[in-house]
């Protein structure tokens, strides 16, 4: 008998909860409708122009495989600002001077934050180098060191022996071709990177090893990440591969890093502190993890970072960027050119020596 009560009771109960679901739901859409008409009708007078996008890829479609130039093209017909949608992400494109002027100077504080994603994650150690790290006081006391202990006038000069040395051994295996033809672009290869691991890591790796992880690493922050675009199908990194590449990339060079800081801390113990001449970017940097009198502490990890950033980056230039100066006779022409884009202070000092050379 207590059965068909209890059926008689939740078939009383139900009618009542239907009207109550569909009730809330309705009130809900409406809540919606009325937020998002209201965000639309408000916004949409301040967004810049915008070319029109498609579902799910927004206007990634109109990049196409020369994006600087894509990007010139459009902004002949949508203005020096427009809002592009890479994706699901909004992005605003600045083509002009001013515009330029208006975001990195004027209003540089509304626009100090950096975009994150799993794979700079995965190649940066969490974000944690200059050049993508959130802005705040980690990255305000890291610009601050890079910017006074490894970039510095006085820094950028003391490698000025460096520099000598191996400008003076490109242009002598110059000179021994002189009458033939020779491939610069190996020799430039060369050189960037004989310089830049001295200055960082201390010494001249030879062989490919080095040079060939390099390239992998770096070919990895030039990959179509879709996850960073369109967060819902990030899985599809993961299928594809990418992130695996990624971390393997990242382990072998973190490896290298590994023996190279363990070899120097090694030499601190057994030598002592080097003098301020001798001293590479990790020297410099170990020491002001040492150092606490500023309050700021960091890991090994964040060491590594702002080595590959600062190492790779400029490597970067030259296996990346198609130089047409190289059909230019005249090396030291060839190398004021190859080397403008690393640092300001550094093109100025190099460009001196050149003219000596």
């Amino acid at each position: 008998m207590r059965q068909p009560i209890m059926l008689v009771n939740i078939m009383e109960i139900f009618p009542s909860f239907q009207s109550f679901l569909l009730t809330l739901v309705s009130s809900l859409t409406l809540i919606i409708c009325i937020k998002w008409i209201s965000y639309y009708s408000n916004t949409k007078k301040n967004f810049p122009p915008s070319p029109r996008r498609l579902p799910i890829i927004g206007s990634l479609h109109k990049l196409g495989s020369s994006p600087h130039r894509s990007l010139a093209a459009l902004s002949q017909n949508h203005g020096p600002v427009m809002l592009l949608h890479l994706g699901s992400v909004p992005t605003i494109v600045a083509s002009s001077s001013e515009a330029a002027q208006e975001i990195m100077k004027t209003h540089d504080l509304s626009f100090a934050s950096r975009p994150n994603s799993t794979i700079l994650n995965i190649l940066l150690y969490g974000c944690k180098d200059l050049a993508f790290a959130p802005n705040g006081e980690y990255w305000r006391q890291l610009k601050s060191i890079v910017a006074s202990q490894l970039l510095s006038n006085a820094q950028v000069k003391s490698f000025q022996h460096v520099r000598k040395e191996e400008i003076s051994n490109m242009i002598g295996m110059l000179g021994e071709g002189c009458g033939s033809s020779i491939d610069l672009t190996p020799l430039f290869d060369s050189l960037s990177e004989k310089v830049m691991c001295r200055v960082a890591i201390g010494r001249a790796y030879d062989g490919l090893k080095l040079t060939n992880l390099l390239k992998r690493y770096l070919t990895m922050f030039t990959c179509l990440s879709v996850g960073t675009y369109i967060p819902w199908l990030s899985w599809v990194d993961r299928v594809s591969g990418l992130l695996g590449q990624a971390e393997d990339a990242t382990k072998k060079l973190d490896e290298f890093l590994e023996d190279v800081i363990e070899e120097h801390v090694n030499k601190k113990r057994g030598d002592g502190d080097r003098n301020d001449e001798g001293k590479d970017f990790i020297d410099i940097l170990l020491n002001a993890q040492k150092d606490k009198t500023n309050g700021f502490s960091f890991q090994r990890d964040t060491i590594k970072a702002v080595i590959m950033v600062r190492f790779s980056g400029s490597v970067f230039v030259i296996y990346q960027i198609v130089e047409p100066v190289e059909a230019v006779a005249d090396p030291i022409s060839i190398l004021l050119f190859r080397f403008s884009n690393i640092t300001p202070t550094f093109s100025y000092v190099l460009k001196s020596e050149l003219r000596e050379q």
